[in-house]
């Protein structure tokens, strides 16, 4: 708290327009089209997670009282991303050097969750190109929340370790495994059921 703290207030201090930070209206004008887009790309996962049976929606359950937090959340690693390490890496390198250094430094930050260093990698990327030509805050870090979410339910949370970084990761031992599909659970029930089937037909043919 004491870091976020220092990273906001150093930026606000600093002599920046309220434009470049990316609270004003104009720049949610001309990116709207993010937020279809996110919502659009969120629906493709769930469906395509949905034919996996990777999906766990009772995730929800927990997710629905900490959404407005997450979104909180999510705008504020946007903030601190595009208006504290971008803005000073662009002081240094060209536009496309700072977004791909700016992507790695955010992708790093989820160290050792493999699925979210992966995601924020991408993300990282695209969202400081986006904020770069919109100047907008507001749909970048709408897209993340929503993308953040539909990661946490659509992958499994053996995967993902509840989307948790660092040691949080590793210390992570859920409390009952989950699968990651219930394919391969349903054909090895399947097949102890045959199995069980078999052996209950030749202890009653041993039966005097």
């Amino acid at each position: 708290m004491v870091v976020l703290a220092w990273i906001i207030g150093s930026t606000l201090l600093t002599p920046a327009h309220a434009r470049w930070i990316g609270f004003g209206a104009d720049g949610l004008g001309r990116s709207w089209w993010v937020i279809p887009s996110a919502v659009a790309l969120s629906a493709v996962q769930i469906l395509i997670a949905h034919h996996e049976r990777t999906l766990h929606g009772h995730m929800l359950a927990g997710i629905v009282p900490r959404v407005a937090g997450y979104a909180i959340w999510s705008l504020l690693q946007q903030f601190i991303l595009q208006n504290y390490f971008l803005a000073r890496l662009l002081q240094i390198f060209r536009p496309r050097w700072a977004i791909t250094l700016g992507a790695i430094l955010f992708a790093l930050a989820h160290l050792p969750n493999p699925v979210l260093t992966f995601a924020t990698l991408i993300w990282g990327f695209i969202a400081s190109a986006l904020f770069l030509r919109y100047r907008d805050l507001y749909s970048v870090g709408f897209a993340h929340a929503l993308l953040g979410l539909t990661l946490a339910i659509c992958i499994p949370a053996s995967v993902h370790h509840n989307m948790r970084v660092g040691l949080g990761f590793l210390r992570y031992h859920p409390k009952e495994q989950n699968q990651r599909s219930q394919i391969p659970h349903k054909v090895s029930t399947e097949a102890c059921v045959i199995v069980e089937a078999a052996t209950c037909r030749s202890a009653l043919q041993a039966r005097p």
